[in-house]
């Protein structure tokens, strides 16, 4: 899924982290600012259509938030 993100124009990187002992995921990923973040939702569920990621029923994420960086260093 991360590799359909990522072909979206201004997705810069994107990352999805487990924790072994208990299943649990967090991703993350890194936009430009313009990036349209329903593209990006929808080239991962194209990609999830065409691999079939659906055909087995799969906990979704309890939430989901957005933040904008404001500094880095």
């Amino acid at each position: 899924m991360i590799d359909a993100a990522k072909t979206v124009p201004g997705v810069l990187n994107a990352y999805h982290l487990v924790d072994e002992a208990t299943g649990n995921g967090l991703s993350i990923a890194f936009f430009q600012d313009d990036v349209d973040v329903a593209q990006v939702k929808a080239a991962i569920a194209q990609e999830a259509l065409k691999i079939g990621w659906n055909d087995v029923p799969r906990p979704t994420p309890s939430s989901e938030t957005i933040y904008r960086v404001v500094r880095s260093g």
